[in-house]
This record gives structure tokens, C-alpha cells and sequence, in this order.
């Protein structure tokens, strides 16, 4: 598969954020029918701890979501109003840490843990202290929302932590102003630059050993073990489901039995099954869904022939493909291209 396939597909978002962003829209009067309507989702789906969503998938419900609410600055609204739970045991280490600095530390080493598509970086340097990020994988059409929901949480946590909005605090964003940028310096309380070389949250000097009002060392030290763990955990792939899934996605023609999947991992096939029930998933759920998201993927997004995506999917009878495509989305193959041509 290209790298841009796989970037865009592979798991790599905590559910947490799509269920944030499912929740706001229920708020606002949405209906589960309204909100899922072409993305390919349920509610079910990402009720999971362990179901991390691609880049693909979360594009998907982000449309829709600015369809529903036509706010472009959805992103920056829902991070500054999730809650610090949300972010795991990512936010407790965050509200427990003993000033601003270890904060900022800690978001930069651990930011990983919920969302895989970057990598922040936190520096001192010309008196200011600089949270910068770096795109692992191209965000695409997912940019604004993504970079504005990380701003919108960072205030959120800063402000749970003190007295008051840090003063004096300047953000970069890196792409060209919108016409709704009023709203990002509105919900956000500082000033905000546009078209930047990249995202970066500059914070004075001064502020940064300023202590946290809701510090906690015991719960600062039991935060930390648990992110290093799951830090860890992702540096051999993340969640096992998550690895079984990458490793499908990197088949084409012939994708793996059970038992050859279980000799890939060096266990018994029993032991996989146990594995990915103790996720709440099975292996013929993963294959189905990692072929039914190339299987649109190649539809929609690129001009491959019916009969060779069939083929790329282990499929040498177009007929089957085609009846096991219906069963997946509801519909024919040449139906999905038209209306993802439209």
C-alpha cells in the first residue's frame, strides 16, 4: 500500500474525541441519524477503548459535523469545553502537575498517548517557553479541526490549573487567517497569528514556574506510570487490536487466516482470540473493517477498475466482492464511486 494510503488509514485517534465531538452535536439538537448520515460510522462503533479511529474516519465525521453546524471553528469550541477526564490519564498527569512548566512537559511527552498523527516539542528559549508541534502525518482536511480542538483543550487544562487565562500567551497557527478567525481569539482569549511556519504556543518565561493550583503529587506520580505505560504500549504498536489491524492493512490479495495472523505474533490461535476479546473485538471484525475502508478508500479516492480492487482484496469473483460490499455499506460498489464523485 503507498505511505499516503496507510497514513490516512491507519488507527491512530483515541474514540474519546469522536464520542466528544458526537456529544456536542447531540447538544445542539443533532440526531444519530443526522450526524452518522454518510460517514460510514455508528455510535456503537466508538464506544471501545481500544477501537482508535484513522485519520479517513475521523475526516468523515469532521465533515459532517461543519455541514451540521456550518462553524468552521468547531475544532478550538469542543477542545475548551472537553473535559480533563477526557484526556485520560494524559489530563490527570496535566491538572496534578506542580506548575507550568512540568505541564508543558508533560503534554509534550505524552500527547502520543491519545493522538498518534503528531508530536509536540516544548522548549525554553528567548524567554518564552515554546509548545511547538510537528505533523507525523499530513492532517490534510483534518487540520483546522484538529489543531484547534489541541488549543482549545490546552486552555481548557491551563485555565482548570490557575487563577485565570495565561496572560501574555501567543499563538501561531499554520494556515492562511479564515473569515471566522474573530472566534479563535474570542474562545481562546489571546492573540492569534495566522499563516505561521507551523503550530506554536509561546508562554512567558515568567509564567512557567508558576504553581498549579490543583497539584497532587501522589496523583502526579500515578499519572505519569500510566502514561508511561501506555507510551510503551504504543512503541510496539498500541492496543493488540490496533496491531493486528495494522498488519492487515499492510495485505493486499491475500490477507492472513487466523492461525497464520497468530504465527505472525508468535502465540496460539486461542491466545489471539482471547487477546482481541479482551477487547471487545474478533478477528473476522477486524478484516471486515480494514477491507471494507480500502474497499471505499480505493473506490472513492482513486480510479482503480472494480475488478482489480476486488482483486487487491482477495477476491477473484467480482460477483462475491460485490455481495459482500453490499452487505458493508448498503449499497453496489459503482454506486459509492458515483456518489463520492458528486
Amino acid at each position: 500500500m503507498a505511505l499516503g494510503e496507510m497514513d490516512r488509514l491507519k488507527p491512530a485517534i483515541h474514540p474519546t474525541y469522536s464520542r466528544v465531538l458526537c456529544a456536542h452535536l447531540k447538544q445542539e439538537g443533532f440526531s444519530d441519524g443526522d450526524i452518522f448520515s454518510g460517514t460510514r460510522l455508528a455510535w456503537q462503533e466508538l464506544l471501545s477503548e481500544h477501537r482508535y479511529l484513522s485519520l479517513e474516519q475521523l475526516s468523515r465525521l469532521i465533515r459532517r459535523a461543519l455541514r451540521l453546524t456550518q462553524e468552521p471553528w468547531i475544532g478550538v469550541k469542543i477542545g475548551g469545553n472537553t473535559p480533563v477526564s477526557s484526556h485520560g490519564a494524559l489530563g490527570y498527569a496535566v491538572v496534578s502537575a506542580p506548575d507550568i512548566r512540568t505541564l508543558l512537559s508533560v503534554v509534550a511527552r505524552y500527547v502520543g498517548v491519545r493522538l498518534q498523527l503528531i508530536q509536540l516539542t516544548f522548549e525554553e528559549q528567548d524567554g518564552w517557553g515554546r509548545l511547538q508541534l510537528k505533523e507525523q502525518t499530513d492532517l490534510g482536511d483534518c487540520r483546522e479541526f484538529l489543531l484547534g480542538a489541541l488549543l482549545g483543550s490546552y486552555f481548557q487544562m491551563t485555565d482548570a490549573v490557575s487563577t485565570g487565562r495565561s496572560r501574555g500567551a501567543r499563538v501561531h497557527l499554520p494556515f492562511e487567517r479564515p473569515a471566522w478567525a474573530e472566534h479563535y481569539e474570542r474562545l481562546l482569549g489571546c492573540p492569534v497569528a495566522f499563516d505561521a511556519e507551523c503550530f506554536l504556543i509561546e508562554v512567558p518565561a515568567e509564567q512557567l514556574a508558576s504553581p498549579c493550583l490543583t497539584a497532587d503529587p501522589a496523583m502526579h506520580r500515578n499519572a505519569i506510570r500510566d502514561c508511561e505505560h501506555q507510551l510503551k504500549q504504543l512503541e510496539k504498536g498500541g492496543p493488540f487490536s490496533q496491531q493486528v489491524s495494522l498488519v492487515l492493512l499492510d495485505c493486499q490479495g491475500e490477507f492472513p487466516s487466523l492461525e497464520i495472523m497468530a504465527e505472525k505474533f508468535a502465540m496460539s490461535p486461542r491466545t489471539l482470540i482471547r487477546k482481541l476479546k479482551a477487547e471487545d473485538t474478533r478477528y473476522q471484525q477486524l478484516l471486515d473493517d480494514v477491507r471494507s475502508e480500502l474497499a471505499a478508500w480505493w473506490l472513492t479516492e482513486t480510479q482503480l477498475p472494480i475488478e482489480r480492487i476486488a482483486e487487491k482484496l482477495g477476491y477473484q469473483d467480482t460477483s462475491n466482492f460485490s455481495r459482500t460490499f453490499r452487505r458493508w455499506f448498503g449499497m453496489p460498489p459503482l454506486a459509492m464511486r458515483k456518489e463520492g464523485a458528486l
